[in-house]
């Protein structure tokens, strides 16, 4: 298998996830800066121009869920579960897509990303528009953590490693984290995962 990444948001899910399980992917680095995502060989595997992308024999999957959902399955792992949980599971991932993470990419890509290519950042209306917006749904997130673990059932699964995407970047991406404990206690937890903390390979 093949796993196409960069150093962003989305492929940092996968990317985790497949270090997580030990998964048997080589790691292919895609130059966003120098336009590899628009060459045509790689829309020819991705025609929406993004990472990440999975290929495994005759199989090309882009969608970062998507590939989490698939590589737990070939892992034969619990990170995508096959049973009543499954159901909470997709409820957290679409949730985080609507709402959490959607919010979070904003200031992400105002504060880490445009600097990275000399773009000025957002007026402050934009930045005080998302960070309303994160607030909102980070407090529905820290009462649903308040007496729990993990986003569903007792045990990690594909949405923990989705709605915690942005954290590691809280502070570069000026994310209020600390006014809420329960989400903070949770990304501390996961901390602890190696696959985690360091996703990327070398």
């Amino acid at each position: 298998m093949k796993l196409f990444y960069c150093e962003t948001l989305n492929p940092r899910k996968a990317c985790a996830v497949a270090r997580y399980l030990k998964s048997p992917v080589e790691f292919v680095r895609i130059d966003l800066g120098r336009g590899e995502n628009k060459t045509p060989e790689f829309l020819a595997i991705n025609p929406n121009g993004k990472v990440p992308v999975l290929q495994d024999g005759d199989k090309t999957l882009w969608e970062s869920n998507a590939i989490m959902c698939y590589l737990s399955d070939v892992a034969k792992s619990d990170l995508w579960p096959h049973d009543g949980r499954q159901i909470d599971v997709i409820r957290w991932l679409s949730w985080n897509e609507q709402h959490f993470t959607r919010h979070a990419s904003v200031l992400y890509f105002e504060y880490i990303i445009k600097p990275l290519f000399g773009i000025p950042a957002a007026d402050a209306a934009v930045l005080e528009e998302a960070t309303k917006h994160f607030r909102t749904f980070a407090a529905v997130l820290n009462t649903h953590l308040s007496d729990r673990k993990f986003l569903v059932g007792d045990g990690l699964t594909v949405a923990d490693f989705a709605v915690a995407v942005s954290l590691p970047y809280a502070d570069a991406a000026h994310l209020p984290l600390s006014d809420f404990p329960a989400i903070q206690r949770w990304h501390d937890r996961l901390n602890e995962i190696p696959a985690w903390r360091e996703p990327f390979p070398a």
